[in-house]
């Protein structure tokens, strides 16, 4: 099977989803892995699309032409290949931060996080509260090293959020239930 990347975004509106799936499956594809979220009025969505080992991402283009033009999305799709990824396994932590809104927050995370060996699997940000008193909230599904490490690596992002006055809390995954 053929493996694809494709990424939209524009101003949200009713049928984006029914239009870009329905162009897929037209041509034989199928949605392995997805993402899709409003972020400030614009629906944005990131998918890994398998298909016909005769498709390519020009026929994946050329079948989504109406739709970006019906819904004036801005969009990519390029071949995907998962050898590429570099990703390392560790054991699946969520980590919480919230406090005052103020810049540097998910650098001063994610940097601890790569420190010490901690992979971002999925991140997402909102502000919530006043427009006068915003608060900050960020959730990220991330792997940790194990083993003896695993505390140590805790303990450095917590800080790391910390010394920017917003509270950090990091806990193991609990299993998936269907």
């Amino acid at each position: 099977m053929a493996r694809f990347a494709l990424s939209a975004i524009g101003a949200d509106r009713p049928g984006i989803v029914a239009g870009v799936s329905g162009a897929l499956v037209e041509l034989g594809c199928n949605l392995e892995d997805s993402t899709m979220t409003i972020l400030q009025g614009h629906f944005a969505i990131l998918l890994v699309v398998s298909g016909p080992d005769e498709r390519s991402a020009a026929d994946l283009e050329a079948a989504l032409e109406p739709v970006i033009r019906r819904f004036e999305l801005v969009a990519t799709v390029r071949p995907f290949d998962d050898a590429t990824s570099s990703a390392s396994p560790g054991v699946p932590y969520t980590v919480s931060v919230h406090g005052a809104d103020r810049t540097g927050i998910v650098h001063a995370v994610t940097k601890a996080l790569a420190e010490v060996d901690g992979n971002v699997a999925d991140l997402a940000t909102h502000l919530v509260g006043t427009p006068d008193a915003p608060v900050y909230v960020m959730t990220l599904r991330v792997t940790l090293p194990g083993g003896d490490a695993t505390a140590a690596a805790v303990t450095h992002v917590r800080d790391a959020a910390e010394s920017l006055g917003v509270h950090c809390s990091v806990h193991p995954d609990e299993s998936d239930t269907l």
